[in-house]
């Protein structure tokens, strides 16, 4: 009985362990600048970081920093796939879109393909602020799980 209550035991933490999550988030950033001089790309990061070496716990206690840099954030190790920027000297341009999109597409069918789930997408944008900004992005966020 007691040998069952082991193995038992040991399989349930192991499927606890196999059941456990990873996420992978994949960036498009296009670039909404007129002119077309801006830059467009799909940014997959290939480092993995530990969030807890970068964050500090404030209290009123304890306003002891954390010690790492911003520098040691920084990822070096990254996959970067050019997109087209959505404007050009002409204005906008359709035909940009549609090439990105299929860009885009096939990189998330990579990444299907490899055994990641799409879980959630998230966009914003930084649009150009009037006649004297001639900035802006236009980002995706796409958050992959695998079990």
């Amino acid at each position: 009985m007691k040998k069952i209550l082991f193995i038992t035991s040991i399989l349930l933490v192991v499927s606890t362990e196999v059941n456990a999550q990873q996420f992978k988030v994949i960036t498009s950033v296009e670039s909404i600048v007129p002119n077309g001089i801006g830059r467009s790309r799909i940014i997959d990061g290939q480092e993995d970081k530990d969030f807890e070496t970068y964050t500090t716990e404030q209290t009123e206690e304890d306003n002891t920093r954390n010690k790492s840099k911003r520098s040691d954030i920084r990822v070096k190790d990254f996959e970067e796939t050019k997109l087209l920027n959505f404007y050009n000297i002409g204005g906008i341009r359709f035909q940009n879109i549609a090439a990105n999109d299929a860009v885009i597409s096939s990189k998330l069918t990579a990444m299907v393909a490899d055994g990641w789930e799409l879980a959630f997408v998230t966009s914003a944008v930084e649009s150009d602020a009037g006649k004297d900004d001639g900035q802006g992005i236009f980002i995706t966020r796409y958050i992959f799980k695998k079990d």
